[in-house]
């Protein structure tokens, strides 16, 4: 067994993710091939010792790439995050996965206007060479993909369940076109892994680990479009929002992340701009091709991204939170028992705190205290 097929083979046990593995391998002499060897509970998603000899033989009839961290194509953004996918399942080009990529986000129920902001921001920011980045759901995802399209541009679809187990399945046709215009469709999920409210929020991260930075076009207050935009800003990834209207339910969680610090976005120019802002931005070459360049502000004034007001008010809630999370850190999910609040509520705190620079986030979904604010 070589070290991408141990990754491989890894990948295929739910229980175990890429900070384990690298644990374990530093345990057995800095191999992966020889810590799968050692490790004692080898079960797949349905309890079986995991095929991955068979799985290789279902992606080469596919005309699937399996991409690992021992392959110099896997893409060099997720190799930042802190659980970086130990394996990418991947249809159509791969290289479009290293493209300088912005994700637009949002609500599968979304209204007229969030599909439509959504297409036209897609579209803009293809036309500048942009890659768009989604998650192929309805509503806001699907809008996205389109304009990207439309736009003439690359985008890329990450789903939140096996390439074989393609959800939802009225966008297989678009999934398609995708490929065929030089994107791609990427899943961390092993042959055979349906989708479910687990592999959602690992898809999401994948999504935000992806891209340069992320647009919420329209989602309400307790929404996955939130844990995205916590991942993103944990992953030091831009944040922004598109503001809508106060009385409209989905509009709820946009005004909420721009209440809490993210940049409110109304053109494609706002979010080249906050972009251009970032230190070491891959921006789009002419053409449309990424390609590592300083940012598009160089030799000019920086326009630094607006800080979090000094004096950010703290809503009960958040106190709640705070009172929660040491200096030293602790796991979101011992936030939420200890709130009581639920998981999703939690994340949307976590993400307001971590924007009014109150909170800091570690690898494992920890998060703690600043010592000084």
């Amino acid at each position: 067994m070589t070290e991408r097929e141990a990754r491989i083979a890894f990948n295929m046990i739910p229980t175990v993710g890429a900070v384990a593995v690298d644990r374990l391998a530093r345990a057995a002499g800095g191999s992966v091939a020889e810590a799968y060897a050692r490790f004692p509970e080898k079960r797949d998603w349905e309890g079986r010792e995991p095929a991955w000899e068979r799985e290789l033989e279902q992606a080469a009839k596919s005309n699937v790439r399996i991409l690992t961290a021992e392959d110099d194509d896997y893409p060099p953004l997720l190799l930042e995050i802190a659980s970086p996918p130990l394996a990418l399942y991947v249809v159509g080009e791969v290289s479009a996965l290293s493209r300088a990529a912005v994700a637009l986000i949002g609500t599968r129920g979304a209204t007229a206007y969030g599909r439509d902001t959504a297409e036209k921001f897609a579209c803009g920011l293809a036309q500048r060479g942009w890659c768009v980045l989604s998650g192929l759901a309805r509503g806001v995802d699907t809008a996205a993909h389109r304009g990207a399209l439309v736009g003439g541009g690359v985008t890329v679809g990450v789903l939140g369940g096996a390439l074989d187990r393609f959800y939802p399945e009225e966008n297989r046709g678009l999934a398609r076109e995708m490929v065929e215009k030089g994107g791609c469709v990427a899943s961390e999920f092993p042959f055979g892994r349906a989708p479910d409210p687990q592999t959602f929020p690992q898809r999401n991260r994948v999504v935000a680990g992806l891209s340069r930075g992320v647009v919420a076009v329209e989602c309400p207050a307790h929404s996955g479009t939130l844990i995205t935009c916590m991942r993103a800003a944990e992953q030091g990834r831009a944040v922004m929002a598109v503001p809508g209207r106060i009385d409209c339910r989905n509009s709820d969680g946009c005004l909420r992340l721009i209440r809490d610090g993210a940049r409110m976005v109304t053109c494609v120019d706002d979010v080249v701009e906050e972009l251009s802002s970032l230190p070491e931005l891959a921006r789009p070459a002419s053409g449309g091709t990424a390609a590592a360049a300083p940012s598009e502000t160089a030799g000019k004034a920086v326009r630094k991204p607006p800080p979090a007001p000094p004096e950010a008010k703290i809503s009960a809630d958040e106190a709640a939170v705070l009172r929660c999370v040491p200096e030293e850190g602790v796991g979101a999910d011992a936030v939420v028992r200890a709130t009581g609040f639920g998981a999703a509520r939690v994340n949307a705190l976590l993400m307001g705190l971590r924007l009014k620079g109150r909170l800091l986030f570690l690898p494992g979904n920890r998060v703690a205290t600043r010592k000084t604010f």
